[in-house]
């Protein structure tokens, strides 16, 4: 039995595209305190990342230590930042205005627990490059988009119009949706679980 340790709507879909048999359930985690205990140490996007998927895995496996249990996670980096989903249309207004012609680093990372244990993780990088795209530009995007834009760390989807605020994108397009889908995919089948 596999279970992915999300309730997110992009995960979940890519893992039904990819024809696997799972059931998805929360992580009982919090987020940023994990993050906040990783920033004391350093600023190690990878680390952070896996460390966050890590926690989610191993939660959802102490509850059901028979199962494979898919952990993952995302954070973007901007100037040794991290951003988080915006709150609101005026907050992602705002971030949104922030990437704006700078290049910034998703990091996706993916783990695998059984019996309470990590027993494979991998973590990926992008940079996306955004081009300087104007007020009126950024509104159109959001009034297409909608509040879905708030479900996503970056405050975008390339799978949508926000493909629009984009220059250059070097990386997996997976990674960017947020779940390094060919190594977990590989993992699976070292598992015999596909």
């Amino acid at each position: 039995m596999i279970i992915l340790a999300s309730k997110s709507k992009t995960r979940i879909q890519l893992m039904q595209n990819a024809g696997l048999q799972f059931t998805a359930e929360t992580a009982r985690i919090d987020e940023r305190e994990i993050e906040a205990k990783q920033l004391d140490a350093s600023f190690d996007q990878p680390n952070l990342t896996a460390k966050l998927a890590d926690a989610k895995a191993i939660e959802v496996s102490q509850r059901h230590p028979q199962a494979l249990v898919v952990g993952a996670d995302q954070t973007l980096s901007i100037n040794n930042s991290y951003l988080h989903k915006p709150i609101d249309i005026e907050g992602l207004r705002h971030q949104l205005d922030g990437l704006k012609g700078k290049t910034h680093t998703l990091c996706a990372a993916v783990s695998l627990a059984k019996n309470g244990n990590i027993i494979w993780q991998h973590q990926s990088l992008a940079h996306l490059t955004m081009h300087d795209f104007s007020n009126q530009e950024r509104d159109h995007v959001i009034e297409l988009e909608g509040e879905r834009l708030l479900q996503s760390v970056g405050g975008y989807r390339l799978e949508g119009p926000s493909i629009r605020f984009f220059k250059e994108i070097d990386g997996d397009y997976f990674t960017i949706l947020g779940l390094p889908l060919l190594p977990l995919l590989s993992a699976l089948r070292e598992q015999k679980a596909i």
